[in-house]
């Protein structure tokens, strides 16, 4: 455990390094006595000052959430973090990829709330009678830890490496469709070069949401009436390259597309 200066000496590492694309030396090896709890509260300082520069609160995302993510990254469990408004982006105008350090792709559905989440105690039953519909999405993520050598404290400290999100057009309610039977295929510049099932995200997304709803209150966070919330990639992670192209389809509904230059 950190105590509160040490906390916010990692969280002002993380701020410069974001700001400046200059990757730091990972958290758990500067300071050896960081948790969980620690790495939730650095990454909350650094959102309290986001938003006071006047963002806002977009959604949340649970990352890390299936086992290839995982064996990809290093860890066991998942990770999470806060989606800021800063963080949109749309299908129409390219990204500009020199903005990030390290940035890389994941194709997700997202759940867009129609109601706000319980916190503790929250089910999927919660999560289904919460959520206005579902939708074809693409993270961003990137790290601010030197050539993405993380561990759980690290990734959950920088915000759960969390750089964007692109959504596609589509709108399907939960009761109308098999959430973890969506399929979901990546393509890049028209070649197809991944694709998984959104059962690969804890068996069911679904369930991602609602860990996250409950993991998160205890630091007086809540997952509200129109947040969008992304529970974990379906594929592997993939790196991003300036002029390419990305779109993801996923069956039952539609499509999303990211550009990049």
């Amino acid at each position: 455990m950190l105590i509160d200066d040490e906390r916010l000496s990692a969280a002002d590492l993380l701020w410069y390094a974001e700001a400046h694309r200059s990757p730091i030396d990972p958290l758990s090896t500067t300071f050896e006595q960081i948790d969980v709890v620690d790495a939730y509260e650095i990454a909350l300082i650094n959102i309290r000052r986001r938003l006071a520069a006047g963002e806002s609160v977009y959604g949340h995302k649970v990352g890390l959430s299936s086992e290839v993510m995982q064996a990809m990254m290093g860890v066991d469990e998942p990770d999470y973090g806060h989606l800021l408004s800063s963080m949109v982006y749309s299908e129409d105008a390219p990204i500009d990829s020199a903005q990030f350090c390290y940035p890389r792709i994941e194709v997700e559905i997202g759940y867009v709330l129609g109601e706000t989440l319980p916190g503790e105690g929250c089910t999927e039953e919660d999560v289904l009678a919460a959520t206005e519909y579902i939708v074809p999405s693409i993270e961003l993520i990137d790290s601010r830890i030197r050539n993405w050598k993380i561990g759980l404290v690290d990734t959950i400290a920088d915000n759960a490496s969390s750089a964007g999100v692109i959504l596609g057009a589509g709108r399907v309610r939960p009761s109308d469709i098999d959430i973890g039977g969506i399929s979901a295929v990546l393509f890049e510049d028209g070649v197809e070069i991944a694709r998984g099932e959104a059962s690969a995200v804890l068996g069911n997304p679904t369930k991602a949401v609602a860990w996250l709803a409950r993991t998160v209150a205890a630091f007086g966070v809540r997952l509200e009436a129109g947040h969008v919330i992304l529970p974990g990639s379906c594929t592997r992670a993939i790196d991003v390259h300036a002029g390419s192209t990305f779109r993801a389809d996923f069956s039952g509904i539609g499509s999303v597309t990211a550009q990049f230059k």
